[in-house]
């Protein structure tokens, strides 16, 4: 039972608490070394509430990790398109900081109503933990679907330009002018700018398969490869490879539309069909309750 004295004392406790961290945390940003942002992206303000903590670990915590398992985490954020925001020991920081904010937080409400358990704060642990990788996932999932339904079309432009008599560097140059902006320019962007440094076209294109790992895109890469090595028109190739996505764009929708009734008998058997029971039954046996 909290007596008015404690409670009264609580925000006074909490409000001495935040302001000792906010001091530790600027503590945190004098002893560890500056990072320079300039090339990256800007961080969301959620994250940079929490930036000088996500250093703080990435600078003393990272080194227990393996290089394989860094590398993997490096993998996903390049996929994501989240390697230009932190790198894999800033991400593997910011689950810990996650699984610690979720855990104080939840711990804190469970004790502010009275109630507190050790196995709610493991569970509170675990989707804090959790959380930056499955939000990780479902950008990427997102971005591999944008690129996948805006891949059609950026083809038969490149198709327009090299049947206009272009080469494959002004023709990719001439989609990511005239297409639809989004991801995929910017990654046709990213091919161009490498073409121009000094890379060579194929080389670029395998660049850009290896950062977004798509089968979709893989297959065009290769076969525009297998074109340009066996002296093949590219166009004809390309014309094929965008008719070939549209195929299996349309038969992936098709898919999505079959399972979606699948998708919803449990929605509908656990909160919609009782709720209809209740509000159809509820009439009746109060009349047969009043009748009896």
């Amino acid at each position: 039972m909290i007596t008015p004295t404690i409670g009264a004392l609580i925000p006074l406790m909490a409000a001495l608490a935040c302001a000792l961290v906010f001091a530790a945390l600027l503590g945190f940003r004098r002893v560890l070394p500056a990072q320079d942002r300039v090339y990256m992206d800007p961080l969301p303000v959620s994250l940079r509430l929490l930036w000088p903590l996500v250093s703080f670990f990435s600078y003393y915590f990272s080194r227990f990790c393996t290089i394989d398992y860094l590398e993997r985490v490096q993998g996903q954020l390049v996929r994501a398109g989240m390697n230009y925001r932190m790198n894999a020991e800033q991400f593997v920081a910011l689950r810990i900081v996650s699984a610690l904010a979720f855990t104080l937080a939840f711990t804190g409400a469970l004790s502010w109503v009275g109630d507190s358990s050790i196995a709610c704060g493991m569970i509170a642990l675990a989707f804090g933990y959790s959380a930056p990788y499955l939000k990780l996932r479902d950008r990427r999932r997102r971005r591999e679907r944008s690129i996948a339904r805006l891949l059609p079309t950026y083809l038969d432009f490149i198709t327009m330009a090299l049947e206009a008599g272009l080469s494959l560097s002004s023709a990719l140059v001439q989609a990511t002018v005239n297409g639809p902006r989004g991801l995929l320019s910017q990654e046709f962007e990213r091919v161009t700018r490498d073409i121009t440094a000094g890379a060579g076209r194929i080389e670029a294109l395998d660049a850009m398969s290896a950062r977004l790992d798509m089968p979709q895109v893989t297959c065009v890469i290769a076969a525009i490869a297998q074109a340009d090595r066996s002296g093949g028109s590219i166009g004809s190739t390309l014309r094929v490879q965008a008719e070939q996505q549209r195929v299996d764009r349309f038969q992936r929708a098709e898919r999505l539309a079959m399972e979606a009734p699948v998708k919803l008998i449990f929605p509908l058997v656990a909160f919609i069909f009782p709720t209809t029971f209740i509000i159809l039954g509820f009439p009746i046996a109060m009349k047969m309750l009043h009748h009896v």
